[in-house]
């Protein structure tokens, strides 16, 4: 961190983080504060990298894009140049919302989000295996969500109060 964070920050950003859509003064008075410092210490915030974008959550299911699936993949040969195009690819599909290098056997693991079955198949044919550079994908469909939180553990971050 650029700046060590005191606990009227770290109470921001719990606060935005729960719901972003908060005017400045309802965050100030959560706070504290009033509104033109609390706005300052956001922008600050901003500025520093540690709030990286405000969001909106959208229901997946009423939306008809409720299945869900992990995808752990191996690529034929983890080269540079493989890995890179693997990572470009990956970038431009909007069906894979996650992405991470792993360690062990495999090299990646993907959450994908589809339709249905069906929409997963032709992602995986058309897009997945049809990059060339894949050996092995073992895909995991998500039967029940039980906890999918977009918050990070704040409380285990200890404020340095300045």
């Amino acid at each position: 961190m650029a700046e060590e964070l005191d606990a009227i920050d770290a109470r921001i950003l719990d606060i935005l983080q729960h719901d972003a859509g908060l005017s400045v003064a309802e965050v100030a008075d959560r706070v504290g504060l009033s509104a033109s410092p609390c706005w300052r210490r956001i922008k600050r915030l901003e500025d520093q990298g540690l709030i990286l974008k405000r969001v909106t959550l959208l229901h997946a299911a009423q939306l008809g894009l409720d299945f869900e699936v992990y995808a752990i993949v191996k690529l034929n040969l983890p080269s540079t140049e493989n890995l890179e195009r693997f990572e470009s690819a990956v970038a431009a599909w909007p069906e894979v919302v996650q992405c991470a290098t792993i360690t062990g056997r495999e090299d990646y693991v993907l959450r994908i989000v589809t339709s249905d079955m069906h929409a997963f198949d032709k992602f995986l044919r058309e897009k997945l295996l049809a990059l060339g550079i894949v050996s092995d994908c073992e895909s995991h469909i998500v039967t029940r969500g039980v906890k999918n939180v977009t918050t990070l553990p704040l409380g285990i971050v200890t404020p340095h109060v300045s």
